[in-house]
């Protein structure tokens, strides 16, 4: 059996995965613990605990916010804060030292799930899979593999500054947790979504605004409408440098199936002679992308082989 978890800014979903039959045999969801290091690490060690009292497992593997930094070891850009600078997979391997652990960026686990059994399984060789939930990030896959990087920044697209930045955008600039400005994340991930619109208005759910825009509100609407032109900015800037064959969306905001329409139309304008038609398709298997592809991290990185029940 593998183990899989998925940690993100309000929950860590764990799954224990058939490999025989790629079929979850045991899913566990815990809320995501944040003041802390410690309190964030025993976090995850309660839903890992758990789940290795119901099987016995051959591996783990991690999709966490951030990346490692291949030069330090220690976690970057993660927002989920008290993560940054922390050894975390150092930590976990001593916490297990008799389980192979591997541990990636969140974004790419869903490129890996959705690239080998999922949305972009026609791929040929290329996708991009781009996170919108509590924050926001990417994974690349060119040639079927994916794209970490010297320093682990591969696909870390919500810390690229929005594009075409404006007064329109937001009131003034505004400065990430990162401390650069303007950053991605800081508009395209549902809590930038639920940011941007309290600027003008009474703070709303993001759930609330698309059902207000369901009815017909048109201050919704054209929130809507600015969100969908400003992912289509971000995304048009990686077409014009990698041009993937597919773009899958994934985390909370993909869900909304009213915006795939709005941004296929808006992206073309903003890449390179304004003509790309890079398909934009939601991640097949849903919320559960991230964690299935975790769960098969250490298969792919040779550190266990695959044992047929």
């Amino acid at each position: 059996m593998l183990l899989g978890l998925d940690i993100g800014g309000t929950k860590i979903e764990g799954v224990i995965v058939s490999p025989s039959t790629n079929n979850v045999v045991h899913r566990l969801r815990k809320p995501t613990v944040k003041n802390t290091y410690q309190g964030f690490f025993t976090s995850v060690r309660l839903v890992i605990d758990e789940l290795l009292s119901r099987e016995s497992i051959q591996s783990i593997g991690v999709g966490s916010p951030g990346s490692i930094n291949r030069q330090t070891g220690l976690m970057q850009g993660a927002n989920i804060v008290c993560l940054n600078g922390e050894d975390f997979l150092s930590d976990l391997k001593a916490a297990y030292p008799h389980v192979p652990i591997a541990l990636t960026n969140d974004a790419n686990c869903l490129a890996i799930s959705e690239y080998e059994t999922g949305a972009a399984k026609q791929a040929s060789n290329s996708c991009l899979a781009v996170i919108l939930g509590t924050g926001c990030g990417g994974g690349v896959i060119i040639n079927g593999s994916i794209v970490d990087g010297q320093h682990g920044l591969g696909g870390e697209i919500g810390h690229n500054p929005l594009p075409y930045f404006s007064e329109h955008d937001d009131g003034a600039s505004t400065q990430c947790y990162c401390g650069a400005w303007n950053c991605n994340e800081l508009f395209l991930s549902g809590t930038g979504f639920e940011r941007t619109w309290a600027l003008k208005h009474s703070p709303l759910s993001a759930p609330d605004i698309f059902a207000k825009a369901h009815l017909g509100e048109q201050s919704c609407i054209q929130h809507i409408e600015h969100y969908c032109d400003q992912l289509a900015r971000a995304l048009g800037t990686i077409v014009n440098i990698i041009d993937p064959e597919v773009i899958l969306l994934g985390g909370g905001m993909s869900n909304q199936d009213v915006l795939y329409p709005i941004i296929q139309a808006k992206l073309a304008p903003y890449t390179f002679g304004g003509k790309a038609s890079t398909p934009i398709v939601k991640a097949m298997h849903g919320d559960s992308s991230g964690v299935l592809g975790a769960a098969y991290l250490p298969v792919m990185h040779g550190l266990t082989k695959l044992r047929r029940n």
